[in-house]
C-alpha cells in the first residue's frame, strides 16, 4: 500500500490506431504529499496532458496503477477536479449556475438547498466572482471565465486539484493576477495540487516541486527539482531572489539544453 497521498507508480501509455503503436509515457513514477503543488513541464506532445487525464481517470494507463489515498484511480470522480484551459462553463447557465451544478451533483444527498446555496456563494467569492454571479459566460471575460471554473473546481472539495494550463489562453496581466489568486488560495485551503504548464516563470513561482518530462515518444521523468522558496511568495520580490533565480536557471537548462526541441528537417 503506497504511503504517499497521490501516487503514480511505473506508469506508461501507449496510443494504438490500427496496426501503428506509439509509446507516450514511459515508467512514470511520482508521489505527492497533501497540500504539495506539483508542476509538471516538458515540451509540446511529450504526454503532459495524457499523464494528468491518467490521474484523472480520464483515460487508462496502458501499464502501472494511480492511488489517491491508497484507492486505485481507473475513472472519473468528484474527489479528482479538472480545470481546462479552455474554461469549459456551460454557455446557457450563469455564473452561479455553472458552480451550482458541480454542488448539487457532489452534495445534494448530504447538505440542504441552503447550505449548497451559501457553499456556491463562498466558493465564487473565493476567486471575487459573487458580484458577476448572475451573468453568463457570454458576458464576461476570459480571466473571470477561467475563475469561475477554478470556483467550480474548488466547490467539489476535491483531495487533488488537476490544472491543465489553465492561464494559458489569457494575456500576461490576467495571467499574473490568476496566479497570484490560485497561490492564495492553495495557501489558504492547503489544496494539493498537480499542475500542467509550458512556463517556466509560473511553475517555480507556484510549486513546491517542479516535474520535467524528457521529450515524447516515451517521456520519461527526466528532473524533479525541489523550490525552496518560503510561501506566501510574492513576485516582485522573487524576481531578484537568488534561489528563485537558481531554479528558473535549472528548469531552463533541461528544457534547452539537454532535451532541446528539434524540428523535423
Amino acid at each position: 500500500m503506497p504511503k504517499a497521498y497521490l501516487s503514480i507508480q511505473q506508469v506508461d501509455k501507449t496510443f494504438t490506431r490500427g496496426s501503428a503503436s506509439t509509446n507516450v509515457l514511459k515508467n512514470i513514477s511520482l508521489d505527492v504529499d497533501k497540500g504539495e503543488y506539483i508542476s509538471i513541464i516538458g515540451h509540446s506532445g511529450c504526454g503532459k496532458s495524457t499523464l494528468l487525464n491518467i490521474v484523472a481517470g480520464l483515460t487508462d494507463a496502458t501499464t502501472g496503477v494511480v492511488f489517491l489515498e491508497g484507492e486505485v484511480v481507473d475513472q472519473p470522480g468528484p474527489d479528482r477536479a479538472v480545470v481546462f484551459q479552455n474554461h469549459s462553463l456551460l454557455p446557457w447557465l450563469t455564473v452561479y449556475e455553472n458552480v451550482s451544478l458541480a454542488v448539487d451533483k457532489v452534495f445534494r444527498k448530504t447538505r440542504s438547498k441552503a447550505e449548497r446555496h451559501e457553499w456556491t456563494m463562498r466558493n465564487l467569492e473565493l476567486v471575487h466572482m459573487g458580484h458577476a454571479k448572475d451573468k453568463r459566460p457570454a458576458e464576461i471575460s476570459g480571466g473571470m471565465k477561467q475563475r469561475v471554473g477554478i470556483a467550480r473546481a474548488l466547490a467539489m472539495e476535491p483531495k487533488v486539484l488537476l490544472l491543465d494550463e489553465p492561464f494559458g489562453a489569457l494575456d500576461a496581466l490576467t495571467r499574473a493576477h490568476l496566479q497570484d489568486q490560485v497561490m492564495q488560495i492553495q495557501q489558504t485551503l492547503g489544496n494539493t495540487v498537480l499542475m500542467i504548464t509550458h512556463d517556466v516563470d509560473e511553475a517555480v513561482l507556484l510549486s513546491d516541486r517542479i516535474v520535467m518530462l524528457t521529450n515524447g515518444p516515451s517521456a520519461r521523468i527526466g528532473e524533479i527539482l525541489d523550490v525552496p522558496i518560503a510561501r506566501p511568495r510574492r513576485r516582485l520580490e522573487l524576481a531578484t531572489d537568488p534561489t528563485y533565480i537558481r531554479c528558473r536557471t535549472a528548469v531552463l537548462k533541461f528544457l534547452y539544453e539537454r532535451n532541446r526541441f528539434v524540428e523535423a528537417a
